[in-house]
């Protein structure tokens, strides 16, 4: 895990435009410099969790003043920069969203299917979600270079923004769903994908236009996320080679 530490350090980080994926300050840490860390790690929409000293200390021997930072391995965007390139470039937008996906493998593992399937984008929440680390990189084979990811702070809001832009949003559910096939993905479309235990949040699921299930026939009916991902974004894409369209 690549770390910041030390409050000047951070600041000119984040003010040279690095990637943080996560601020961690301790509990009581105060002053003019920790305030303004703060104020612009709110602007940059950086995640900030107040923390015991002692974790801090096992991150780091060194002298961090109270404060560390994680450096994201990718760049993060918003659904509102990626969507507009999309569409400039005349592609059909394609978004795969993971609503509290928090295993990295299978984060690594849907990113990599994503970039083969020419999904625009991979949509994710600030919170409640995988850190976009080193390891997610190399389980999805390097895919992870190429492939945005957009890290929101309010995934309804984004998905709202989506459905407003003419994406159609498929969430993936048991009740009242129909078989995946038998949906038309042709159009501008964007998967949402359920966390490994829980599934979609309700407020995920109040969003979605249509709930498509995958046929099991065996004892458990527990597809893994990354497979239950795979499946449906070749849906798509089959859809759309019959379609007469190219893959992203």
């Amino acid at each position: 895990m690549d770390l910041i530490f030390g409050l000047h350090a951070i600041i000119e980080a984040i003010e040279a435009g690095k990637s943080i994926d996560k601020l961690m300050l301790k509990k009581d840490l105060s002053g003019e410099l920790a305030r303004q860390l703060i104020n612009l790690a709110r602007q940059r929409e950086i995640p900030v969790q107040r923390v015991p000293v002692e974790k801090l200390n096992r991150l780091t021997r060194k002298n961090h003043q109270g404060a560390v930072a994680m450096l994201a391995a990718v760049t993060y965007y918003k659904v509102e920069q990626v969507l507009p390139a999309v569409s400039d470039e005349g592609m059909n937008p394609f978004f795969v969203i993971l609503d509290g996906v928090t295993d990295v493998r299978n984060f690594g593992a849907i990113a990599r299917t994503c970039d083969c399937a020419g999904v625009s984008a991979i949509v994710i929440p600030e919170k409640g979600s995988v850190t976009v680390n080193g390891d997610a990189v190399k389980t999805s084979a390097g895919a992870l270079n190429y492939l945005p990811v957009c890290r929101e702070k309010n995934l309804q809001e984004a998905i709202k923004f989506l459905r407003e832009s003419g994406c159609r949003i498929i969430g993936t559910s048991d009740k009242n769903s129909v078989n995946y096939t038998q949906v038309d993905y042709t159009g501008p479309v964007a998967l949402v994908l359920g966390s490994e235990g829980k599934g979609m949040s309700h407020e995920v699921m109040r969003l979605c236009d249509a709930f498509v299930a995958i046929p099991e026939f065996g004892n458990i009916n527990s597809l893994n996320v990354s497979v239950a991902g795979g499946i449906m974004m070749y849906e798509v894409v089959r859809q759309r080679l019959e379609d007469g369209q190219g893959v992203n």
